[in-house]
C-alpha cells in the first residue's frame, strides 16, 4: 500500500472512531471480483477495507448507503467506518466481522430476518439514488408502478448495455418483446415497495459465531420482495431451513414461479454483460419461456 494512502486511511479511521490508529499489518481478504479487499490491523484493532481506483468512489458511497439502510431495518451488517477517496484510490472501511457458515438455526434466522426486512415498505418503487449491481450501474428512478419500474429501470438498461457491447440479434428481438410483455406477466400482482437487498446470493450472506445472520454487498432499492427471494434460488440456493422460515413469515404470492424467472432474468443479463460466456443464451431461453406464458 502506498504510504500516502496508508496515512489517509489511518487518519479517517481515527477520525471516525475517536481513537488513534496505525496500520501495522495488511492482509489480503476475499472481497469479490470487483475491488481489492484487505484486513487492516494495528494496536489490537482490525478493520475490513475495500480499495479501487478513485473514479469508483461513488460505488463505495452507494454501498455504504445500502448497508446503512439494511442496518436501520434491523439487519446485521458490517458497520460503515468511512468511505471516500485519497491518494488516487477510493476506499470503504468497514467493521471487521469474523464470518462463517450457518447451520439450520442460522439459516432459519436468516429467512426470518429477510421477511422482517421486507416488511419495511415505502411509498414508491426505486431508491433515492442510483447504485450498482456488481460493477454495473443500477438505475433507481422512482415509480408508482412495479411493472413500469421493472421494465424501465431493470430490463431495458441491461438490454441496451448488451446492444452497446455488440450482443444483438435474437437477444434484442426477444428482449424487446419481453419488455413489452412485462405488464401482462405482472398483471394482478400488486406488491408493496419492500426494502430489498438487491443482490442476495449465497456469497453475500454469512453468519457470526453465534449464528446471527449478516448481509453485505447490497444493491438496495424498494421493489417486490420476491425479487430477493428469487435471486437466492439463482446460483445454488440457500438451505431448506431458510426457505421454510421465510415462507412461514411471508409466503410468496400465487404465480411466483413465473415471476422468479422474470426477476432472475435481470441478473442473468447482467452476468452476460459482465462476463459473457453462456449467460446470453441462458437469458434467451428464459425470455422464450416467459413469452410462452403470455401467449398461452
Amino acid at each position: 500500500m502506498q504510504p500516502a494512502l496508508r496515512a489517509a486511511l489511518e487518519e479517517v479511521i481515527a477520525a471516525a472512531t475517536g481513537r488513534r490508529f496505525r496500520i501495522e499489518r495488511t492482509t489480503a481478504a476475499g472481497g469479490g471480483c470487483v475491488h481489492q479487499a484487505l484486513v487492516l490491523e494495528g494496536g489490537g484493532a482490525r478493520y475490513f477495507a475495500k480499495l479501487n481506483d478513485a473514479r469508483l468512489a461513488d460505488a463505495f458511497a452507494a454501498e455504504a448507503d445500502g448497508l446503512a439502510a439494511l442496518s436501520a431495518a434491523g439487519v446485521r451488517t458490517p458497520g460503515v467506518v468511512a468511505h471516500g477517496a485519497a491518494a488516487g484510490s477510493a476506499y470503504l472501511v468497514l467493521e471487521h466481522l469474523a464470518l462463517g457458515h450457518g447451520g439450520e438455526h442460522g439459516y432459519r434466522a436468516l429467512g426470518a430476518a429477510l421477511a422482517r426486512m421486507h416488511a419495511h415498505a415505502g411509498e414508491r418503487f426505486g431508491w433515492h439514488r442510483d447504485n450498482y449491481i456488481g460493477a454495473t450501474p443500477q438505475r433507481n428512478r422512482a415509480s408508482a408502478s412495479w411493472s413500469e419500474f421493472w421494465a424501465r429501470e431493470r430490463l431495458a438498461p441491461q438490454l441496451a448495455l448488451a446492444a452497446a457491447r455488440g450482443c444483438g440479434g435474437e437477444l434484442q428481438r426477444l428482449g424487446e418483446a419481453l419488455v413489452a410483455a412485462v405488464p401482462d406477466l405482472l398483471a394482478g400482482h400488486a406488491p408493496a415497495p419492500a426494502l430489498l437487498h438487491g443482490d442476495l446470493w449465497s456469497g453475500n450472506a454469512a453468519f457470526l459465531a453465534d449464528g446471527t445472520p449478516v448481509l453485505f454487498d447490497p444493491a438496495v432499492y424498494r421493489g417486490d420482495r420476491e425479487t430477493d427471494l428469487a435471486m437466492t434460488e439463482l446460483f445454488g440456493g440457500f438451505s431448506a431451513a431458510f426457505y421454510d422460515a421465510y415462507r412461514e413469515a411471508a409466503p410468496p404470492d400465487e404465480g411466483y414461479s413465473v415471476r422468479r424467472t422474470l426477476y432472475n432474468l435481470y441478473h442473468v443479463l447482467n452476468h452476460a454483460n459482465l462476463f459473457g460466456g453462456g449467460y446470453a443464451a441462458q437469458a434467451e431461453a428464459m425470455m422464450v419461456r416467459l413469452l410462452a406464458e403470455v401467449r398461452g
